[in-house]
């Protein structure tokens, strides 16, 4: 055979064949010859490749190269090529040296894998496990179980590798179990499954909990019912039951679906009614209930299917024996008539039938049921069950008594004596009195947790004796009811150290009050005052029961009697709870003796008045007042009204004026009034309602014609007004000066109104922006309340004013001293010269330029109205050392406006 010339070295090669040839044991020399050569033909690299693996053959470089080329060459060939063949060989004679090097044999198993050569493969599989140590084993099992997980493996050689597998490293067992349900093993997939079960130091490599692995489990177990044996499913499936309490709906069917697909269908009734009477959640009786009503659903279609069918085999089977003769002692048909016997009839469809719809109308008893098993003290699901054997009460009863029994009154949700109640009344209603008399006086004797709760049970005892007409037996059970335990038997109970209801039943104070109902209905008067008497002993009593009492004796004509009582419970009660007590006591006085006794009354009204907070004083002087309006003096009631003004809440104070000017005016004349309304003005009302009383008492003196006192009035209540946000107050003054005044006057209103206004925006500018708001602060004077308050001192505003000025000398600041509160001066004389001011004034140009020019304004005075408090309180802040060395120059000077000290600076200036 010749060989081509292609392969042969051409010159290009015979440097590196020099180099080779010089020194064949040299890896470098072979491997730059391989690269320079990496674009020819792969049967030259491959002779370049024998040469240097026959110098080195112990290069992992060389064959793991060699190996990879060869790997690429047969990639796209199918496995039935002679390069397989070729590879496979070459793979073996690598193998020869390069056995200790896992990454040969993956390479060399991968390739054998592809081509399906199960024999081979395996063997060559163990040959690497043998070769290798032990810590590289791994490497070779990864591709072992990838190997034996194919198609055509037979199942026996799976087996047994993975067994052997499982001696490697135990904890892949999840891998196997899942290997074997792929290969449809049920028997081994759940003995394995079981016994990883079984195995407390089992760890899931996959994240699995024994929760999930449990219901893999009972999902293998009972879908494959048939096929698995040697395994005690019931109990398997139990142990979940009482372990995994999650999934108990989800397990009960699995064990019934397990017995139903071995066909055991009446043990899996069986199953499924114990699920339902056993399971504690409505999510779990859901399940198994639907699941339940399904299989026996299916039962009855499959049972109707058969009797259909049967009835068409039954009829030909009828016209053949009919022909053929007589064959009684064939043993065959005898068996089979007898399998149509009565006794054992498949056509039970009716009985099935029946059974379906009992089930659906057991639902609500059995949902009832698992509600019950969360908590048997639940009163209301108790009185649900008996709603649901409405119409027998055979079965009623019997629920009650189940429920009496069951509920502990101590761990009971609800009102556990309505149980006792509701069974009574269920005797009632059937017309057994006796026995309703029997169940009220068990449940008289349990220890209930309330009072509330054992008293409620006397009082429906009582009101069945009622319904009855047992007057007598009514008012004997109250009696029995409200009596004191003796002494002997607390001292037993204290002994005991656990104090029932029972101890304390006896100062209920539903019990006293249905008992006092009774008396009064039944009683006699004497009777019906022991049982309040003895309420007021216990300190028991509400100011309901205190005019309740006192009204039993007004109406038995006990009117000195009911007074006391009203006396003991203004003693007994407290503010708020004695005001209606207080009410009802003063008007029943003075409706009883009117006017014969007033000095007593008025001592009653003094006392009331004293002990009542200024919340709910009002009432109390204003029934005093018309009682002096009735029967007493005209000046005592005026008195009174003055009190009642001074005691009542500052948001109260007005309509206290109000109705005290009203019954003045009604009883003394308007000008009367006009004191009230000065009092009121001076009085320390907010600055809103002294602005409203100023507006109604100018309206007063306008409408008796003294205009210079409504004007006087209106000055005064400007400086509460401010033009932007009250403009209501300045309109009201201009239509007086309108209708009343004349232009000097309404020049003056005017001035006032820029003058007020000048004065918010100075204060506005100088206070914090929190109080720049209108509806926070309306009035120079509560700014300086809030920045009191707030630790601010009085002078805050003067000493801003001073900061914005250049510095000054002691003099300069003391001619400063008589500034007006409340402005900013537009210049400073300081030696003759003016500093003028940054910030001037832009003041309103609401005037005539031509009236000013006719009328000095500046030549007339501000009156002390217009400034009100502040001209006080500047006062109080000048220095009390300071002499006064003109008091009229002072005055003058104190009452210019600001339009004036502008004038005069610039003039000066």
């Amino acid at each position: 055979m010749s060989i081509s010339q292609d392969l042969y070295p051409t010159e290009e090669d015979y440097l590196y064949e020099e180099e080779v040839l010089r020194n064949p044991n040299n890896l470098k020399l072979w491997w730059r010859y391989l690269i320079a050569r990496s674009d020819s033909p792969f049967k030259k690299r491959a002779i370049i490749y024998e040469r240097a693996l026959k110098a080195l053959p112990g290069s992992y470089k060389l064959w793991h190269a060699y190996l990879r080329e060869r790997l690429e060459i047969v990639r796209n060939l199918p496995i039935t090529h002679s390069q397989y063949q070729t590879l496979n060989n070459t793979f073996e004679r690598a193998l020869a040296t390069m056995h200790k090097m896992p990454r040969i044999w993956t390479m060399f198993l991968q390739s054998l894998t592809q081509q399906k050569l199960v024999t081979r493969t395996r063997r060559t599989f163990d040959r690497a496990l043998c070769a290798l140590p032990v810590t590289q084993h791994d490497r070779i099992w990864e591709c072992y179980l990838v190997f034996v997980s194919q198609k055509g493996v037979p199942i026996d050689t799976s087996l047994r590798v993975y067994k052997r597998y499982l001696k490697y490293d135990p904890s892949h067992i999840e891998d196997f179990i899942e290997f074997l349900i792929n290969s449809q093993l049920w028997q081994e997939a759940a003995e394995r499954l079981a016994g990883v079960l079984n195995d407390d130091q089992f760890y899931s490599i996959k994240g699995k909990t024994k929760h999930r692995l449990w219901l893999e489990l009972c999902d293998l177990l009972t879908q494959h019912a048939t096929e698995i044996s040697g395994l005690n499913v019931d109990a398997i499936i139990r142990g979940g039951i009482r372990k995994f309490t999650d999934e108990v709906g989800r397990l009960w069917t699995s064990l019934a679906d397990y017995y139903i697909r071995r066909r055991l269908l009446e043990k899996a009734r069986d199953v499924f009614e114990e699920g339902m009477t056993t399971v504690v959640t409505v999510r779990d009786f859901s399940v198994i209930f639907d699941a339940y009503s399904q299989f026996e659903d299916s039962v009855l279609s499959i049972k109707m299917d058969m009797d259909d069918s049967d009835e068409e085999d039954g009829n030909e089977n009828d016209i053949e024996e009919d022909e053929e003769e007589d064959d009684r002692l064939d043993i065959e048909k005898l068996r089979k008539r007898i399998s149509c016997f009565w006794l054992k009839d498949d056509k039970d469809v009716d009985m099935r039938l029946a059974r379906y719809e009992h089930l659906m109308d057991r639902r609500p008893e059995l949902a009832n049921s698992v509600l019950l098993r969360q908590n048997p003290h639940n009163v209301e699901q108790w009185h649900r069950r008996v709603k649901l054997f409405e119409g027998n009460p055979t079965k009623q009863i019997l629920t009650y008594t189940e429920a009496v029994r069951t509920v502990d009154p101590m761990k009971a949700v609800g009102k556990p004596h309505t149980l006792w109640v509701a069974f009574s009344k269920l005797y009632e209603t059937h017309g057994d009195v006796s026995n309703a008399r029997v169940i009220f006086d068990k449940a008289v004797q349990v220890n209930y947790k309330a009072v509330d709760h054992l008293a409620s049970i006397w009082c429906e005892w009582a009101e069945m004796e009622l319904r009855h007409r047992n007057l007598k037996g009514a008012l004997e059970l109250m009696r029995r009811a409200t009596a004191e335990p003796s002494v002997e038997v607390k001292r037993r109970v204290a002994a005991d150290g656990n104090e029932p209801v029972q101890m304390k039943v006896h100062k209920s104070l539903k019990l006293w009050t249905f008992y006092v109902d009774l008396e009064e209905s039944l009683g006699t008067l004497e009777s019906t005052r022991v049982v309040y008497e003895k309420i007021l002993d216990l300190r028991i009593a509400t100011p309901q029961i205190i005019i309740n009492y006192a009204m039993l004796l007004e109406e038995h004509k006990y009117f000195e009697d009911s007074f006391k009582v009203y006396e003991r419970g203004v003693k007994i009660f407290k503010y708020p709870h004695v005001k209606d007590i207080w009410v009802t006591y003063l008007s029943k006085f003075v409706q009883r003796y009117g006017k014969s006794k007033l000095e007593r009354a008025r001592e009653i009204f003094e006392k009331a008045v004293e002990e009542a907070p200024a919340e709910s004083v009002k009432p109390l002087y204003l029934q005093y007042a018309k009682l002096e309006e009735d029967y007493g003096l005209a000046k005592r009631a005026m008195r009174v009204y003055d009190q009642a003004t001074k005691a009542v809440p500052p948001n109260e104070k007005l309509g206290m004026y109000e109705i005290y000017i009203a019954r003045a005016a009604d009883i003394f004349g308007l000008p009367k009034t006009r004191e009230i309304y000065e009092q009121a003005i001076e009085s320390r009302l907010p600055d809103k309602d002294v602005k409203v009383m100023c507006l109604r008492y100018a309206e007063l003196e306008k409408n008796l014609g003294e205009i210079d006192r409504g004007r006087a009035l209106y000055k005064h209540a400007s400086q509460f007004a401010n033009p932007k946000s009250d403009p209501d107050f300045w309109n009201k003054w201009h239509e007086f000066e309108v209708q009343h005044g004349n232009e000097d006057t309404y020049r003056e209103m005017r001035r006032i109104m820029r003058s007020v206004d000048a004065s918010y925006s100075q204060t506005h500018f100088i206070l914090p922006e929190y109080l720049m708001q209108k509806d926070q602060m309306q009035t120079l004077d509560e700014a300086k309340d809030v920045l009191k308050k707030a630790g601010v001192a009085e002078d805050e505003m003067a000493a801003l004013e001073r900061q914005l000025l250049p510095t000054t000398n002691d003099t300069s600041a003391k001619d400063g001293g008589g500034r007006r509160l409340g402005f900013v001066s537009a210049g400073l004389q300081q030696n003759g010269e003016t500093t003028a001011n940054t910030e001037d004034i832009e003041l309103p140009d609401d005037s005539d330029p031509e009236d000013e020019e006719k009328v000095e304004i500046a030549q007339k005075d501000v009156p002390d109205a217009v400034f009100g408090g502040l001209v006080r309180k500047r006062d109080e802040a000048d220095d009390k050392g300071k002499e006064a060395t003109d008091t009229e120059n002072k005055e003058n000077d104190g009452h210019l406006g600001a339009l004036e000290r502008i004038k005069r600076m610039r003039r000066g200036a």
